[in-house]
């Protein structure tokens, strides 16, 4: 089980503070939420931010590209030092041929799916994928609900492929995690939930232990 917090809800004037906050609880990666105002309504970060956030952490960096033409982005984060780098399966006409250019520039390659996208549109990579990231809320905004038929999309995918890695991303809390867990998740983005409080290495230990349950 992979507890990955999402820096989009972290305070970026304390930013290494709070990243070595996740290290002590526990955390296993760093989430990147990439947006571009184009594929999601709202800007976030780009590769430069990237590379500073390589520098204050070992853990393995996740990168998560919420952009139109993915293509034009792999190379700039890929050198900023992330490890996977998950692109949206509704944002290229050529998924087969983006994730073996990702894993050419030697990172991990993953496909997210947007809520109304059927896991089947994927089913072709999913022997190519080494991740699947299921997006719980519509992308663009923290602090969502986790809308609940998305869990039946990570049981059908998990059922499609035993031993794939399933990420997770929207409305998980210390209550939702244990259902996604059930549904067969095994890597779980957690931002506001997080970031939010004022005990960062705490409710990180938290969600840690919940996930080892």
């Amino acid at each position: 089980m992979i507890i990955a917090p999402s820096v989009l809800n972290a305070n970026f004037l304390n930013l290494e503070a709070e990243i070595k906050a996740i290290e002590r609880g526990g955390a296993n990666w760093v989430h990147l939420d990439i947006m571009d105002g184009s594929f999601v309504p709202k800007i976030s970060f780009g590769p430069d931010i990237a590379k500073q956030i390589r520098r204050c952490t070992k853990l393995p960096i996740d990168c998560h590209l919420m952009v139109e033409h993915p293509e034009r982005h792999i190379v700039a984060f890929a050198e900023a030092g992330v490890q996977y780098i998950t692109v949206h399966a509704e944002t290229t006409m050529h998924l087969d041929r983006l994730l073996n250019d990702i894993k050419e520039l030697g990172c991990k390659a993953g496909v997210a799916i947007n809520p109304a996208t059927s896991p089947e549109k994927i089913g072709e990579v999913l022997d190519l994928a080494d991740l699947i990231l299921v997006m719980s809320v519509n992308p663009g905004f923290g602090g969502q609900l986790l809308i609940p038929y998305c869990l039946d999309k990570v049981r059908r995918i998990r059922a499609m492929k035993l031993n794939t890695l399933i990420e997770i991303d929207g409305g998980i809390s210390l209550q939702t995690l244990p259902l996604a867990k059930k549904a067969g998740a095994n890597i779980f983005v957690v931002g506001s939930s997080i970031f939010s409080t004022e005990h960062i290495e705490e409710e990180t230990r938290e969600f840690v232990k919940i996930s080892k349950l």
